[in-house]
């Protein structure tokens, strides 16, 4: 609903405008790699045959996580599964990393565990509070765009012979994000693409 993604922009722009000094925006997400090899692109001369190595099994991980704009350093953390728990275990991670904040403000989709009855309870006395964004509009969190990067970086059209090959390479990823300073700045800026 292209109207409902403009009032949310109206709503952030409105937010961002009247936002105290400490206060901080986050955006908010999970996301699910799993250990086989992601094919982004290649040149193969015509004729050729290029094998690709690969894993067998589904495995993967659950990665919940948060960004702001102005640090660039995400807040993340792997979890079996990514449920109101796991939710709340993030939320105290942010809250350490963010002590200095008067409010959390935490972007976010309508997943049912952000929703739950824990999570509400958790948040009636928190610095947290959750900015809920329209619905099928994965466009707006700009997370999403952190996720992407990270694929491109890590997965895409890379082979990790082990299980904890992969992971140290996520954990790479996440642990050293100075690493890839200029290209989150270019990437995480406001330019919302609106769709439908």
């Amino acid at each position: 609903d292209r109207a409902a993604q403009e009032a949310f922009l109206a709503e952030y722009e409105n937010l961002k405008q009247h936002k105290g000094e400490n206060d901080v925006i986050l955006f908010m997400d999970a996301v699910h790699p799993q250990h086989n090899p992601v094919l982004g692109y290649g040149w193969i001369k015509r004729g050729e045959d290029r094998e690709v190595p690969s894993n067998t099994g589904r495995r993967r991980l659950n990665i919940n996580g948060a960004v702001d704009l102005e640090r660039l350093g995400p807040v993340v953390r792997y979890d079996d599964t990514i449920d109101a728990a796991s939710t709340i275990a993030l939320f105290d991670q942010i809250l350490l990393a963010y002590t200095y904040a008067t409010c959390i403000y935490i972007i976010c989709d309508n997943a049912r565990y952000y929703r739950s009855k824990a999570v509400q309870a958790y948040l009636q006395d928190s610095r947290i509070k959750l900015v809920f964004l329209p619905a099928y509009a994965p466009n707006l969190n700009l997370i999403e765009r952190l996720w992407k990067f990270f694929k491109k970086q890590v997965l895409y059209n890379r082979y990790y012979a082990t299980f904890s090959d992969f992971r140290t390479a996520c954990n790479d990823f996440f642990n050293n994000p100075q690493r890839y300073h200029c290209e989150l700045r270019s990437l995480l800026t406001e330019n919302f693409a609106l769709t439908g």
